[in-house]
């Protein structure tokens, strides 16, 4: 697959699969590629050569509109429906109806305690009636995912869900995330991040990208290495592993 605006080309040569139950961590420099693969496994961008196949449907071959049900997605710069005026709750009720604005003659009852329950799910039981302009960012960024899992998606896309957050969010939707494997382990998942100390520790599988060709994919244990590292961000890297949490750290140049 490749993706080109103009004559610049973003990604070339990008051969990847993502089977149900795996969760994917995409990892790499600024401006390395990683959104613009996401964008195509979103199906917001067609590639410009190769093919893309999402959910078992071939780009250019289906209605991607009814794909995208399928697709649950959360961005860090991703506006809440509405938020300014509307409850937690409410907002993760228009993820049913992909909505912007709550239609309320598609909630049944059935329909408003699954939002309730997604909402205890990601940790955020008591936040059902607050306005979600008075919530923390961390607070947000799980009502976003709690919203991204109204539908039922097969695919969950992360593109830097934990960008502007401060440790203890950061914190909680790690173990938001964490806690959605153990009731959700069919569901594929991508994440795209810079950092590992925001690789959940459920994390299956990474994909590392630099200068828009990958340069390792596979078993987290296989790709996270202090080579596989060091290659994709081209700094000599240090990883470490601890309680099944990541860090890395470039070591010092003398």
């Amino acid at each position: 697959m490749e993706v080109h605006v103009g004559r610049t080309s973003l990604v070339a040569g990008v051969d990847w699969r993502v089977d149900y139950g795996q969760r994917w961590v995409v990892l790499g420099r600024n401006g390395a590629g990683k959104s613009t693969i996401l964008s195509v496994a979103s199906t917001q961008r067609f590639p410009s050569a190769g093919t893309a196949v999402v959910l078992g449907h071939r780009m250019g071959a289906v209605d991607l509109r009814d794909v995208r049900t399928h697709i649950g997605f959360v961005g860090a710069n991703q506006r809440l429906p509405d938020a300014e005026n509307h409850h937690a709750h409410t907002v993760v009720l228009t993820g049913y109806s992909g909505s912007v604005l709550p239609l309320w003659e598609r909630y049944d009852d059935t329909i408003r305690d699954r939002a309730a329950k997604l909402l205890e799910l990601v940790g955020c039981a008591d936040l059902g009636d607050r306005p979600v302009r008075v919530c923390s960012q961390g607070e947000r960024a799980r009502v976003r995912l709690a919203r991204a899992l109204m539908a039922d998606p097969l695919l969950l896309l992360l593109d830097e869900p934990f960008a502007g957050l401060d440790m203890p969010g950061r914190e909680d939707l790690l173990l938001a995330l964490e806690n959605l494997t153990r009731a959700q382990p069919e569901l594929a998942t991508v994440t795209v991040t810079h950092h590992l100390e925001e690789v959940p520790a459920t994390a299956t599988h990474a994909l590392l990208v630099r200068r828009g060709a990958v340069t390792a994919a596979g078993p987290i244990d296989e790709v996270l290495t202090n080579d596989g590292l060091s290659a994709c961000y081209e700094r000599d890297v240090e990883v470490h592993r601890l309680n099944g949490r990541w860090v890395a750290q470039a070591r010092a140049v003398r």
